[in-house]
């Protein structure tokens, strides 16, 4: 292997909350749920213990995970609804120290459910508020929460509740376009809901060395964003699309394709980005 490995997070201090970042993208299709997958099972892998929050109804990130649509008993849905607490959701994957809390179709119609209780924008916020302080599970150092392609009810709470979001956007035409709706949505969350709300960095997904566009693109997001964009660039790899059949990250389906190391490369330049601001904010 030829990643540099980066020690986790273990200065941050027992009993620390952990860190919480939204992916987030309007548009479908950006690798959204493969990077929540695949850069939690990275981050699992170099010694953090994560939790994938699945927020959207379609469930991917669950089944990418290798959890059966069936031995969903409780979900995120329940979890919202006030049906159960998140603890009472989780179940593990097949990655050590990683561990999901499972989306079901349920999560499509809570939107309707919750729209008129006065805390329907901080139903998660509170559930990972309470998740921090059970000492009867495992303790995580992140929590990676993947929402639905959509502005929606869910995307707002994942947003409430986040610390940091992370954007994954797709090598094309018009990835500037959905950013730039994306900012003004996380502008206005920290206006109305969530003032400590940052951008973490943006992920570009999907790239062609092969073809032009890709690269203009990379160029473009780069002059936009600035060194907000992680250096780590997802190729497309077909070792990646494949993995999800399998119910595997692509870690664990081929950890030694171009992917895998670039989710590698993804999770040191993560935690690497956590380092600093958290030096910053101690100086």
């Amino acid at each position: 292997m030829t990643e540099t490995i980066i020690s986790p997070l273990s200065d941050r201090g027992a009993g620390a909350p952990p860190r919480v970042l939204a992916l987030a993208n309007q548009k479908g299709g950006v690798g959204k749920t493969t990077t929540a997958i695949n850069l939690g099972t990275a981050l699992a892998a170099i010694g953090e213990s994560v939790l994938v929050v699945d927020l959207d109804p379609q469930g991917n990130a669950s089944t990418g995970l290798g959890i059966d649509r069936r031995a969903r008993n409780l979900s995120t849905y329940d979890v919202l609804v006030g049906e159960a607490t998140l603890r009472e959701t989780v179940m593990e994957t097949g990655v050590p120290s990683l561990h999901v809390a499972p989306a079901t179709l349920d999560l499509s119609g809570v939107e309707l459910e919750i729209a008129s209780a006065r805390d329907r924008a901080y139903r998660l916020r509170a559930a990972l508020e309470a998740l921090a302080a059970d000492t009867t599970g495992p303790a995580y150092s992140y929590v990676l929460i993947d929402c639905p392609p959509s502005l929606s009810l869910l995307t707002v709470n994942a947003m409430a509740a986040a610390d940091a979001i992370l954007v994954p956007l797709q090598c094309e035409f018009f990835a500037l376009e959905g950013l730039s709706q994306l900012l003004k949505t996380v502008e206005q969350v920290r206006t109305g809901l969530n003032p400590d709300l940052t951008i973490h960095g943006v992920v570009l997904t999907m790239y062609d060395a092969r073809n032009n566009l890709s690269d203009q693109v990379v160029q473009d997001v780069r002059q936009f964003m600035g060194d907000k964009v992680y250096e780590t660039v997802i190729p497309r790899n077909v070792r990646v699309s494949e993995a999800p059949s399998y119910g595997k990250p692509v870690l664990l389906y081929d950890l030694k394709c171009v992917g895998s190391q670039a989710y590698l490369r993804l999770a040191s330049e993560v935690i690497q980005r956590e380092r600093a601001a958290r030096a910053q904010a101690a100086a």
